[in-house]
């Protein structure tokens, strides 16, 4: 098995599976923190590839992993509050200034929903394996207006090891979800305050926001993405 872990810059989850000794590569446009193993246009992948084209997909067998953090920033709660010109940013816009935003980001959220959604009919038709991430505050775009249902929400993170709370969602598709347990004890990691949090080596506040602990990532794949072989 290899991990394909697309969206993801950090090298969270390619780095523990690793130790565990599975190979593992990332896959993002972006390489802020030097761990992109190929440094492509996703979206042009998932394009090239629901059209029949060649792609990274070509690639990837069955017996394969995908993990996709696909981009949430039209999926989150906040945007709805763009679109009724009601943001902290807006106070001072006009209606023409709100209005020309708002159809900005309808266009964008649009082309996100169907390259979610493109990305989900390649991985099925192709018989692959897949998991996506994405936040779970609510009201989250994918919670209400997808067919797919998420197989794992998890409601605090903190609970895993992680630096912060931050409900998240998880679908996976052409498998299910292993349900192993993981006995030993969770390090206390400090938390991080997201009103506080800021740029820092170069990094701006929302991927600084998106980073993973090292702990949940290990332990998130060893609960629910590989079979128990005495590790759990």
């Amino acid at each position: 098995m290899i991990a394909h872990c697309l969206f993801e810059q950090s090298g969270t989850f390619k780095n523990e599976f690793k130790k565990l000794g599975i190979e593992a590569y990332d896959y993002d446009i972006l390489n802020e923190y030097g761990e992109t193993d190929y440094q492509i246009d996703l979206f042009k992948e998932i394009e090239n590839a629901y059209r029949g084209g060649q792609s990274i997909f070509d690639s990837i067998l069955p017996e394969d992993l995908i993990l996709a953090f696909f981009p949430c920033t039209r999926f989150e709660c906040k945007v709805p509050l763009w679109f009724r010109g009601e943001a902290t940013q807006q106070k001072s816009w006009s209606d023409e200034k709100k209005l020309s935003c708002a159809m900005d980001m309808h266009e964008e959220l649009h082309r996100n929903y169907e390259l979610i959604c493109k990305l989900t009919l390649i991985v099925m038709r192709r018989g692959l394996r897949m998991m996506i991430e994405n936040p779970f505050n609510q009201p989250h775009y994918l919670t209400q207006f997808w067919c797919i249902k998420p197989r794992i929400i998890d409601k605090n993170r903190r609970l895993n090891g992680d630096y912060m709370e931050k409900p998240t969602q998880y679908w996976f598709i052409g498998f299910e979800p292993y349900e192993n347990l993981v006995w030993e004890a969770i390090d206390w990691v400090p938390v991080r305050n997201h009103d506080r949090m800021t740029c820092r080596d170069g990094k701006s506040r929302q991927t600084l926001r998106s980073e993973i602990h090292p702990q949940y990532a290990n332990r998130f794949i060893r609960q629910y993405l590989i079979e128990s072989e005495g590790n759990c």
